[in-house]
């Protein structure tokens, strides 16, 4: 028994954006759910299997909502509103999805790309500290200095405070040539791509020569109160213990942390625990204080990423089960 359902697209630019180049948006649909989406006019006709249709409808109607806020939908918009609704996520993530968080310096508009992003965002505006934890390429970093960068233009904060433990997986920084600044500014360079995308190069440096915006070794934290500032922990998950309280105890007044990490991906020498590790033992009933996880749906580089992250991920789910047992 097939069933059939209609839907009405209000132009031609919605009808194109919601199609994508080619018809490649309707064939990831059709190719996903199995049913057949057809269009003629400004009509979008659905069919196939009950289930099937079910399914795609609910799919169309989060796209079309994104497209009728503004979002010109890429594949991977596409791609993941069909990975949430095979899994039984509920209507309105188009909402979430479309808010503008800020713009970059060409004036590119940021959002969330998943819905794991948008919560994250969420409660960064709602928390004092944020622990962001999860995958490489969830935009953890990124989105967090997008964050800081907001709250500098909004004159919430009088700085920001970007710091790295200087840990690197299998290198020292000792063996890196030139001083000691020469040997710091490459290891930082993701957090001063971010910046620049954000703020534009001249922009950025000029904050970072007037000390506005500070990025620094974790190190360089020791003994100071910050206060009036957005810090962020970056590659949280190579901090001892003991760095990890150094660095959440210099939270000064009208201040705001976020700690993003990896546990999967830890660099420090054997036998040293990861102070990531164990703050979410101690701190994750304490209000005001927020963790946030990342999974593999969330990250937002090429699709081969995600199915790598998968593969590691059942890895270790199998190695765990053989070692409880």
């Amino acid at each position: 028994m097939t069933k059939e359902s209609k839907l009405i697209l209000q132009n031609t630019a919605e009808a194109m954006n919601l199609l994508g180049l080619e018809d490649a948006h309707l064939r990831l649909l059709e190719g996903s759910f199995g049913g057949r989406c057809i269009v003629r006019g400004g009509e979008m006709t659905l069919s196939g299997e009950p289930e099937e249709v079910e399914k795609m409808e609910k799919a169309v109607n989060e796209l079309l909502a994104m497209v009728r806020k503004g979002h010109n939908l890429t594949p991977a918009d596409v791609q993941y509103i069909i990975s949430q609704v095979e899994e039984g996520q509920d209507s309105g993530m188009a909402d979430r999805l479309a808010r503008v968080i800020a713009m970059t310096h060409r004036g590119r508009p940021i959002k969330a790309k998943t819905l794991g992003q948008a919560e994250y965002l969420e409660s960064i505006d709602k928390n004092t500290i944020v622990f962001g934890i999860g995958p490489a390429g969830t935009g953890k970093t990124y989105l967090a200095v997008v964050m800081a960068v907001r709250a500098l233009r909004a004159k919430e904060v009088n700085r920001i405070v970007l710091t790295r433990p200087a840990v690197e997986a299998g290198e020292k920084l000792g063996f890196l040539p030139g001083d000691l600044q020469e040997k710091i500014d490459p290891y930082l360079r993701p957090l001063y791509d971010a910046l620049y995308d954000l703020l534009g190069p001249e922009t950025a440096q000029r904050y970072v020569e007037k000390g506005t915006i500070e990025i620094a070794p974790l190190a360089y934290m020791r003994g100071r109160t910050l206060d009036d500032s957005f810090i962020i922990l970056d590659e949280a998950q190579n901090t001892t213990p003991e760095q990890m309280k150094m660095f959440l105890t210099r939270l000064g007044f009208a201040s705001q942390a976020v700690v993003t990490g990896d546990v999967t991906q830890v660099d420090l020498p054997r036998g040293h625990y990861s102070g990531l590790v164990e703050v979410q033992k101690i701190l994750k009933n304490i209000p005001d204080i927020a963790f946030h996880y990342f999974t593999a749906a969330d990250v937002v580089r090429n699709p081969l990423v995600q199915k790598i992250i998968q593969a590691y991920e059942q890895i270790e789910e199998r190695e765990g089960r053989r070692n409880a047992t």
